[in-house]
């Protein structure tokens, strides 16, 4: 392959943010198919946001002062039809204006006259991509003449990372996010290569100020890695951004997928990398939690000694709703633990757990695990966490009253070590997410 014909991909170490995402747009020459005349939609990663415990956003959300940086390029360049547009995760409810406002982008409508569209409370568009499947997409999505993603440089406990071509999927309508968890040809790593086809996408700047281990959410661990990856070939972007997080594509399976459906080399030698050198900063970030050998739950809880309650390993039908409130059930399984035994008690959840014979009691925990062990004949006593996603405060009164006591303030307590961790770092700024 000719170096001209090799999708290129920047990798710029970050200064100054405006000047070093300014060098990582120029080097792939970024703003080519771009016209300034084009409406032109801004997607940053915006997994949820929570006003009422602490949230750290370090490598969960994409930085204001990336966003900001960017659409301060695209108005120094004559583009002036502007909108940054998400379709975050509303389980803990907040008020899109808030986390607009929160994330300082209302500065960037009085600056630049940006326009701020909540894809939840948007009109959405059924598109059939064919071979069966439709999916319901946010119609400003659709109407936007170019997309520029900006997706966090993290990795995801299903997906192995989670980069521009997933976070496409915050276009979706809420039905086919949960579609994209599916099974067999509704499997995730099926879905995510497909959202991108009917999307105008022409930049992708991958946001790298911090990396995210076990992720997507914050109960992962951030490292500083201050580093923007940009391409205007969506999977040559993706393809460096999963080296850097030490993951071959080809061990990536929605990426692979991508791949072999539009005829993508897998190989880096056939992209041609401008700014810092890939191997420079490739480093392995590890990407899934560590379950017992016998898929009864964590390691940690094994190591605590925790018996008589199995808690079946999420799989990827397990859909983002539920994911978020996972952990916050891990936890509040651990606060209840007193040095005894739990009482013979199996947890499912997802699309296609289905409870053992053998225990007392069944945890079916989601509306689909609900659903689908609906008539298991193997259930002795089911204990249905109805909720899509589950409330957490329901799911303790209901564990109560089967005497199993949870400690919500444990719950709340984690939420604060959460944050904590990061409080004595320096390395570690809420304010890269304002916009001064």
């Amino acid at each position: 392959m000719d170096k001209q014909d090799k999708p290129t991909v920047s990798i710029v170490k970050v200064k100054g943010v405006y000047e070093s995402l300014l060098e990582s747009i120029n080097l792939c020459d970024g703003l080519a198919d771009l016209d300034t005349n084009d409406e032109i939609l801004i997607k940053p990663n915006i997994v949820s946001w929570d006003f009422d415990l602490p949230f750290p956003p370090f490598g969960v959300v994409t930085t204001s002062i990336v966003i900001e940086a960017l659409v301060r390029v695209l108005a120094e360049h004559g583009f002036s039809k502007l909108t940054i547009g998400e379709g975050a995760l509303p389980v803990f409810n907040p008020k899109s204006e808030a986390v607009f406002e929160a994330l300082g982008y209302q500065k960037l409508v009085q600056r630049y006259g940006v326009k701020l569209a909540d894809f939840n409370q948007e009109a959405f568009k059924t598109i059939d991509y064919g071979e069966g499947l439709t999916l319901d997409i946010a119609k400003q999505a659709l109407e936007a003449d170019k997309i520029i993603n900006v997706p966090v440089l993290k990795t995801h406990n299903q997906a192995k990372v989670s980069l521009g071509i997933k976070n496409l999927k915050g276009c979706l309508h809420r039905k086919s996010k949960q579609l994209c968890h599916g099974i067999d040809n509704q499997e995730l790593s099926l879905m995510f290569p497909r959202i991108i086809e009917k999307l105008p996408v022409a930049l992708t700047v991958i946001d790298g100020l911090y990396t995210l281990e076990k992720g997507p959410g914050p109960t992962g661990r951030a490292f500083r890695k201050n580093l923007l990856i940009s391409s205007r070939d969506p999977f040559a972007s993706d393809l460096v951004g999963a080296a850097i997080l030490g993951y071959p594509v080809n061990e990536v399976e929605h990426l692979s997928v991508y791949a072999n459906r539009h005829g993508y080399s897998m190989d880096l030698a056939d992209y041609d990398i401008k700014g810092e050198a890939l191997e420079k900063y490739r480093e392995y970030v590890e990407y899934d939690w560590e379950w017992s050998q016998e898929d009864t739950g964590p390691a940690g809880f094994e190591k605590r000694g925790i018996s008589g309650l199995a808690i079946r390993k999420y799989d990827s039908t397990l859909c983002t709703g539920c994911s978020v409130q996972y952990n916050p059930m891990l936890i509040l399984f651990s606060s209840a633990y007193k040095g005894q035994p739990f009482p013979n008690v199996e947890v499912v959840s997802g699309k296609k757990q289905l409870a053992s014979p053998g225990f007392k009691k069944s945890v079916l925990f989601g509306k689909c695990a609900c659903h689908l062990n609906k008539d298991n004949p193997n259930i002795n006593k089911a204990i249905t966490i109805w909720g899509c996603p589950p409330d957490l405060n329901r799911f303790v009164d209901i564990l109560a009253q089967e005497g199993i006591e949870c400690d919500y303030k444990e719950y709340v307590r984690f939420r604060h070590y959460l944050m904590d961790r990061y409080k004595s770092d320096a390395n570690y700024q809420l304010s890269d997410w304002s916009i001064e």
